[in-house]
């Protein structure tokens, strides 16, 4: 197990905003600026505890620290927000400090509130079902942007996040070291003290990344998007499966499971005539059986730019009871947000066309 420790990550800390800062190194950036060393715990509370963004909020720091921090504080701003007229859900459009907009989704359900949040601005793998690797990858968030999606979705609704899902636009996993910073700052107990519990990671299965978050002794949910029951089918899906098979990837599902204890989560895009077969079902139902793993189906969102689309639901109904038939722990994900294109695989880069 890693030790649970964040100066071991292999960042460039002269780069870190204060926002994606431990107290511990907080407390060395207010000790460079000749800043007594309390103050540290005073920023930290303040950017962590009372998700305060805008220095000039901070009236127990004296006008020189807020000054500085105005600087370098990087922001997550409201640019436009969606409501869905169906079931509640809010999409909300940030504006980072670099003009980058960021589409992240708020899902209020009666065991709580979700939040789905992006880790990157665009997205390079390529999952031909899926809107946000449409305009490919911009660049990778940093741990501050990530928790300002949490922070400001609080802010602004008034209500607690109880749950989330980094499963927005990006791949984690492709921003490692930068969302363990975020897994570990959002769960800190001095700050929003999130239990890690609540939080579900998922990855379309980049192998070694799988093998090494199975070693950092983080509580998460590990969800792996897996979509297909061949290599051959995989592929035409998500060009991850031309790097690594479907046994490799559920060889290191395995090997995360050994090391936490933790139940994978299987998810799988029911497509239309794609993937949706009784035979699809009794082969993923093969596939992860050993594993004990829970697969949530996704009848497949459309996507304007792609010809996919979901199957009717009996369809779904079927390939559901084939799995429980199987001993497969089940359930359809209910898609929310879809009239606001806030549901899974809906997301994209395109709010500037949106004003």
């Amino acid at each position: 197990m890693k030790e649970n420790n964040m100066d071991r990550d292999n960042l460039d800390r002269d780069n870190l905003d204060p926002a994606s800062m431990t107290e511990a190194e907080l407390t060395e950036y207010v000790i460079n600026h000749g800043w007594p060393r309390f103050r540290a715990s005073q920023i930290f509370g303040w950017l962590h505890k009372n998700r305060v963004q805008d220095p000039a909020e901070m009236k127990n720091l004296p006008a020189e620290i807020r000054t500085v921090l105005e600087g370098e504080v990087r922001t997550v701003r409201e640019w436009k927000r969606l409501d869905s007229k169906e079931d509640g859900t809010v999409k909300f459009l940030f504006q980072l400090t670099d003009g980058q907009i960021l589409e992240t989704v708020f899902m209020p359900y009666h065991h709580g509130n979700s939040l789905c949040i992006s880790s990157q601005a665009g997205c390079r793998m390529g999952c031909r079902f899926c809107a946000s690797t449409i305009g490919g990858l911009v660049r990778n968030l940093t741990p501050s942007e990530m928790l300002g999606q949490v922070y400001q979705a609080v802010n602004l609704t008034g209500q607690r996040v109880d749950n989330i899902v980094v499963m927005g636009t990006g791949e984690p996993l492709d921003n490692y070291e930068n969302l363990i910073r975020f897994l570990r700052l959002v769960s800190d107990p001095k700050g929003y003290n999130l239990s890690l519990r609540s939080i579900t990671v998922s990855s379309c299965g980049l192998v070694p990344k799988i093998r090494e978050l199975a070693e950092e002794g983080l509580p998460i949910t590990f969800a792996l998007s897996l979509h297909a029951t061949t290599d051959e089918e995989r592929r035409e899906l998500m060009p991850v499966a031309n790097r690594y098979t479907i046994r490799e990837t559920l060889e290191a599902c395995r090997y995360y499971f050994d090391k936490t204890h933790r139940r994978v989560t299987f998810e799988y895009s029911l497509v239309g005539n794609v993937n949706d077969t009784e035979g699809h079902a009794e082969r993923l139902a093969r596939l992860i059986g050993p594993l004990h793993g829970h697969v949530n189906l996704i009848p497949v969102n459309p996507v304007e730019e792609r010809d996919y689309r979901p199957g009717d639901d009996g369809s779904v109904l079927k390939f559901k009871n084939i799995l429980e038939k199987n001993h497969i722990n089940v359930t359809i994900r209910r898609s929310m947000g879809r009239d606001i294109d806030a549901a899974c695989g809906q997301l994209r880069l395109r709010a500037m066309q949106e004003k």
